[in-house]
C-alpha cells in the first residue's frame, strides 16, 4: 500500500479503495508482483539471504474490513513469495487492524508503534509472532534523559512476564542523533539476565 501510495498520492489512494476499489485492486497486484519478482531476483543473486523485511505503514490507516480486502491477500503474496527464516514486517502507525492476521499472512517478526504495550501485542499477535520493540524512539530514546530510558526500558521489561519471543528495542526504529549514554543506559537495562533485577 505505501508503495502504491508513492505511485498516485496517499490521499487519492485511500479514497480510490472506496470510489474505485478495481483500480485500487490493479494497482496493488501489479505493485505486488513487483515486489515479489524483485525479492525472488534478489535471492537467486545473493544465496545467503535468509530473511525479508517488508515496510508498510499506511497499512495502519485502514479499517478491518479495507485491511481485509486491500492489504491482508498482498501482504500474504510478498511474504509467502519466499522460503527464509525470518519475515519481517515494519508498521509503526498508530493501529492495530494487522496484529492477529500476522501469523496468516507469515509475518514472524513484527516492529510496531510504541504506542502499543507489548502486552496487548503479544495478546494479539500470538505466540508464533517475535516482537520488535517498543520503548518510545523520538521523545525518550533520542530526546530524553539517560535517566528516562533506564525508566522506560525497566518499565518495558516489567509490562510482560514472558520474554520470550521479544526483541527490546525501540518501537518503529531507532532515530538519528541518539547520543551514545542514552543507548548505553538502555542496553544496561535490558541486557541483564532475566532473573538478575534491571539496575
Amino acid at each position: 500500500m505505501n508503495i502504491a501510495s508513492y505511485l498516485v498520492g496517499q490521499t487519492e489512494f485511500l479514497t480510490g479503495i472506496k470510489t474505485q476499489p478495481e483500480l485500487a485492486h490493479r494497482l496493488l497486484d501489479l505493485v505486488t508482483a513487483f515486489i515479489c519478482d524483485w525479492l525472488v531476483y534478489q535471492a537467486g543473486r545473493f544465496d545467503t539471504i535468509d530473511g525479508v523485511l517488508v515496510l508498510d505503514d499506511l497499512v495502519g490507516f485502514v479499517g478491518p474490513a479495507d485491511f481485509g480486502e486491500f492489504a491482508r491477500p498482498y501482504l500474504k503474496r510478498i511474504f509467502q513469495s519466499l522460503d527464509v527464516a525470518v519475515k519481517a514486517f515494519h508498521n509503526d502507525a498508530h493501529g492495530l487492524v494487522t496484529a492477529r492476521h500476522l501469523a496468516e499472512i507469515g509475518v514472524n517478526l513484527f516492529n510496531f508503534s510504541f504506542a502499543h504495550p507489548l502486552g496487548q501485542m503479544r495478546e494479539l499477535c500470538g505466540d508464533s509472532v517475535t516482537l520488535l520493540g517498543n520503548l518510545p524512539p523520538r521523545d525518550v530514546l533520542a530526546e530524553g534523559t539517560a535517566e528516562d530510558v533506564r525508566l522506560a526500558a525497566r518499565g518495558m521489561l516489567a509490562s510482560v512476564s514472558d520474554r520470550r519471543r521479544i526483541v527490546f528495542s525501540a518501537g518503529g526504529g531507532t532515530p538519528p542523533g541518539v547520543p551514545t549514554e542514552n543507548l548505553d543506559a538502555f542496553w544496561a537495562v535490558i541486557a541483564r539476565p532475566i532473573d538478575q533485577p534491571a539496575s
